[in-house]
């Protein structure tokens, strides 16, 4: 188990920040290190062409050793909305085929399927779970011959149930389908075995779990789509454009590997240093203790809500990280108010509170939000 680490972030003692699900804190050490960027700039004789490929190698390097993939399978995105749109480019799809979504999904891995098969004369259909389960059962079912793509998530962005991603990745292999995952709301929090999985495309924003800057994610990229097509056309992700004396030499052929993907002025020092220092914090302790460690804490307020009569999914068919708690007789009115009153900061989704801790969570925090909740059921 992790100790806590509220240390090295900048959040006050009377301030009880349960919502990484919403937006993570940045740590000190990711907030020095985007100033350190940011003042690149201040003197840009310093900041030479090789730069330019250095810190997003660095930042490609580190990403694929957290995720535990190839560096090469690595390209850097602005944001889920783009790298979807970059899977939706490169897959196959044909009049009257299938995709297969979550309901009430996240609309980032939504609106890129709805226009794809709008345009191609196909279908998207959401599947919705039973009542307490995961979402395993119900994916596998709706996966079939007329699926050409299924887009999920690791777990549901408002309740947190998971979808067994090998089970999943398997069926969608027996069917010939493509598998496209939003990993924002589990990377770095939950462990997943990409090599058992077999994503195509699997792309996480860096501002929640990943604990880094907003406007920049990995978009992991499967070896057998690195001849395909981006959406944009820049001058850095085509081979050669190291020499900056020959840049008008125009070249057909693009850098090596998921390069190719990359968004146009990657070479973002405050950016991808930040985002690199988040992604160093998480491996000094492995995606497995930090999994094993939100999960005990999310159990411990869930034990305690219990008593309160809240319910709640048990881990397993829950994601460690994510909290739902769901109240029998509906959400008391102003309840996010009257928590955010007392300096507790949770989200409601739906009729569920939403809790997810990290690491900078103390024992004080959640006994901060039993009491509120204990307060407001009275």
């Amino acid at each position: 188990m992790i100790a806590c680490q509220r240390d090295r972030f900048a959040i006050p003692d009377e301030v009880h920040y349960l919502n990484c699900a919403y937006m993570a804190p940045l740590a000190h050490k990711v907030s020095e290190a985007m100033v350190e960027g940011a003042r690149l700039k201040e003197q840009p004789w310093d900041f030479r062409p090789g730069d330019f490929f250095s810190v997003a190698e660095r930042f490609r390097t580190t990403a694929g050793r957290l995720a535990q993939v190839d560096a090469e399978c690595v390209a850097i995105v602005p944001s889920v909305s783009y790298a979807l749109a970059t899977a939706a480019a490169n897959l196959s799809f044909a009049e009257g085929q299938q995709i297969v979504t979550l309901a009430d999904q996240f609309p980032s891995n939504v609106y890129p399927w709805r226009e794809l098969a709008a345009r191609r004369g196909g279908e998207v259909v959401a599947v919705r779970r039973p009542s307490q389960d995961c979402w395993t059962d119900a994916v596998l079912e709706a996966i079939g011959t007329d699926t050409a793509i299924v887009a999920l998530p690791h777990n549901h962005w408002a309740d947190g149930r998971v979808a067994d991603l090998v089970a999943v990745g398997e069926k969608c292999r027996s069917v010939g389908a493509a598998l496209v995952l939003d990993l924002t709301q589990s990377l770095g929090a939950m462990p997943l075995d990409f090599a058992a999985v077999q994503p195509d495309f699997a792309v996480a924003a860096c501002y929640k779990w990943l604990m880094g800057p907003y406007g920049i994610g990995m978009l992991y990229v499967a070896p057998q789509h690195h001849s395909g097509r981006p959406i944009e056309y820049n001058w850095i992700n085509r081979a050669g454009s190291e020499d900056f004396a020959r840049l008008v030499d125009y070249r057909a052929d693009y850098q090596p590997g998921a390069r190719r993907f990359d968004m146009g002025e990657k070479s973002n020092p405050p950016l991808l240093i930040g985002a690199t220092a988040a992604l160093e914090f998480l491996l000094e302790f492995g995606v497995d203790a930090i999994a094993e460690t939100l999960g005990a804490a999310t159990q411990r307020i869930a034990d305690e809500a219990s008593e309160l009569g809240l319910q709640s999914a048990s881990i397993g068919t829950r994601a460690p990280h994510f909290l739902a708690l769901e109240f029998p007789d509906g959400v008391p009115e102003g309840l996010t108010d009257r928590l955010a009153q007392a300096q507790v900061y949770v989200s409601l989704r739906g009729q569920s509170l939403r809790v997810t801790p990290h690491l900078y969570n103390s024992e004080a925090d959640s006994e901060a939000l039993i009491a509120t909740l204990r307060d407001c059921l009275a």
